[in-house]
């Protein structure tokens, strides 16, 4: 028979054995633009964690390697798809360096202000600004109508993240404001659910449509 001291130390080696690591955010890594600590960030809405990956390794640039491969966007920090998104059009275009030092010295200040980790900032704004449904056409015979769909979990972090870049970019034109005071605007206000977001804006747009087509 085992002594109770026997009994005791299975027992905790059991409960050891239990323990996983449920950390909600998926391919966390080393520290974003080695400052700060992914590890700490939490997703508060279910469907997105899994797909919002914060993990980089230095300067978040991959120089297109996971372009052609089959969901390969999911291998890219959601940093740098969007500093991507921040290049879509305009005066912006293919000046990555540019939009990346943008975007650090925007976490850098979201950081003096908060007092806390400017990613748990961003990722609040990216649940935010994700829309929940929209709408698509459904044609019988020659009448089209539209109805209303639940959008995937990929398809609301895209649209997420185009809007947020979108917005930022947005605020530039015909103003004196540079870019990072329009990525630290815009995301400021899609973390607190602010209306006047771009994001937030086009959210609750798609979702009174899609409301409507039920």
């Amino acid at each position: 028979m085992m002594s109770e001291e026997e009994e005791v130390v299975e027992t905790v080696e059991e409960v050891v054995e239990e323990v996983v690591d449920d950390r909600p955010i998926a391919g966390i890594g080393t520290l974003v633009f080695g400052k700060w600590d992914a590890s700490e960030v939490v997703c508060t809405d279910p469907g997105l964690a899994p797909y919002i990956n914060l993990k980089t390794v230095g300067t978040p640039h991959t120089g297109g390697r996971h372009a052609n491969a089959w969901f390969g966007k999911t291998k890219l920090s959601v940093v740098e798809r969007f500093i991507n998104n921040l290049m879509r059009s305009g005066k912006y275009t293919g000046k990555k360096l540019g939009a990346i030092k943008a975007f650090e010295t925007a976490l850098d200040k979201i950081a003096e202000r908060t007092g806390g980790n400017p990613l748990q900032t961003f990722v609040d704004a990216i649940c935010n600004g994700a829309p929940m449904e929209e709408i698509t056409r459904i044609k019988f015979g020659a009448v089209s109508q539209p109805k209303a769909v639940d959008s995937a979990p990929m398809r609301r972090l895209d649209v997420a993240l185009r809007h947020l870049a979108k917005g930022a970019q947005s605020g530039t034109y015909k103003s004196k404001r540079t870019l990072t005071q329009c990525i630290i605007n815009e995301i400021s206000k899609a973390a607190d659910g602010d209306v006047t977001s771009f994001a937030i804006s086009k959210k609750e747009e798609v979702e009174r449509i899609a409301s409507s087509a039920r």
